[in-house]
Formats: structure tokens, C-alpha cells, sequence
């Protein structure tokens, strides 16, 4: 647990990145928190991103849950080159949000890059920094199987793990909102929380 990072207005921030493979649906993820749900005032959306519209270094939106409490959400560039961007972007992060891509296609992708973010965080991922996994795409007609992308993603039974479709929501706010949970169960209360259903 580090230190609690404080604004000028006495607000506390906290840091999340959601994190995964190029193309599985971290922007379109943080896109539709942003614009669908409520109770949430929220700063502008910031990306950088090529003219496709695929992030180059990262996307960052404010969230203000309450008068005291603000989420920094950040997505990363997935595509392999952009390693040492990931690797900056993960700095003093607070809780991770794994966006896999359930196409059979992307299964690859899918492993290099929690294996990256294990690299990355070490034994504090999961433990000291919260992680919540969205196995997302679940719409498209070949998905693979929720039990095979959990084993072939080597995740345990603590984490917790939510079936989303960024493009319709899906899913996604209850994601969101686990992660937010352990977050300040950790990093406010000191808390160790089990997992959430």
C-alpha cells in the first residue's frame, strides 16, 4: 500500500489502467463508462491515438465518484512496440483492469500480455494492486469457452472475472465497479477483501 496521492482541492486520486491485448476493447470500454453511467463527474477524455483511431500511447478519463474520491483511468496501446509505453503507463497504478479478447484468433495475444503485466507487477498484482479480468467480445459467434480462456489465462479462483461486450455495456459497469471497491477496501481501509460475486 503506498502513500495516498492528494490534489490541491484535498481530493485523493487513484490510478487505474486497464490493460490487455491490441484491439480487445480497453478504449471502447473506457468510452462507454465515460458516457453511460450516471453519478460519475467526469474530466475530459484525453487519447492518443494514430488516425485509425488505435491508442499510441494512452487514453485517460477522470472520474470523480464522490467529493473526496477520484479514478485517473488510464487504457495502454496494446500493440507489441508500445511495451515500454505499457510499462510507464503502470506507474503508480492502484488496481488493473485485464480486457482479453474472447476471439479464438486472439488467444495468443491474450497470453503475451498478461504475461507481460505479470512481468510487469510481479507478486503484487492481484495482491497489493487489485486485478479484475473482463473477458470481453463474448457476443462474437466463436467465442471461446469462458472455462478455457480462464485456465489458458492461468487466472485463480480469487480473481474476480466478469463476461462483458464494451460496444453495449455488458458487463462492463459491473467490472468497473469491483475494481473501484477493492480499491478503496485496499488502499483506504487497508483491507484484504475476498473475492466478489
Amino acid at each position: 500500500m503506498h502513500c495516498l496521492r492528494k490534489d490541491v482541492n484535498g481530493r485523493i486520486h487513484f490510478k487505474i489502467v486497464f490493460y490487455g491485448p491490441s484491439m480487445g476493447g480497453k478504449t471502447t470500454t473506457l468510452k462507454w463508462l465515460y458516457n453511460n453511467v450516471a453519478g460519475l463527474e467526469k474530466g475530459d477524455f484525453t487519447q492518443i491515438a494514430d488516425p485509425t483511431g488505435r491508442t499510441l500511447f494512452f487514453d485517460l478519463a477522470p472520474m470523480q465518484a464522490t467529493e473526496t474520491v477520484v479514478f485517473d483511468v488510464y487504457t495502454t496501446a496494446g500493440q507489441e512496440r508500445h511495451k515500454k509505453q505499457r510499462k510507464v503507463v503502470l506507474n503508480g497504478v492502484d488496481g488493473i483492469l485485464f480486457v482479453a479478447d474472447s476471439s479464438p484468433e486472439q488467444l495468443g495475444e491474450n497470453i503475451e500480455s498478461i504475461n507481460e503485466l505479470r512481468e510487469f507487477l510481479g507478486e503484487k498484482l492481484g495482491t497489493e494492486i487489485p486485478l479484475v479480468v473482463a473477458l470481453n467480445k463474448r457476443d462474437v459467434p466463436n467465442a471461446l469457452p469462458r472455462k478455457e480462456l480462464i485456465m489458458k489465462l492461468k487466472l485463480d479462483s480469487e480473481t474476480p472475472i466478469y463476461e462483458t461486450i464494451a460496444t453495449t455495456g455488458v458487463g462492463v459497469k459491473h467490472a468497473f465497479q469491483t475494481l473501484t471497491r477493492e480499491i478503496i477496501l485496499r488502499q483506504i481501509h487497508g483491507l484484504m477483501p475476498k473475492k466478489f460475486s
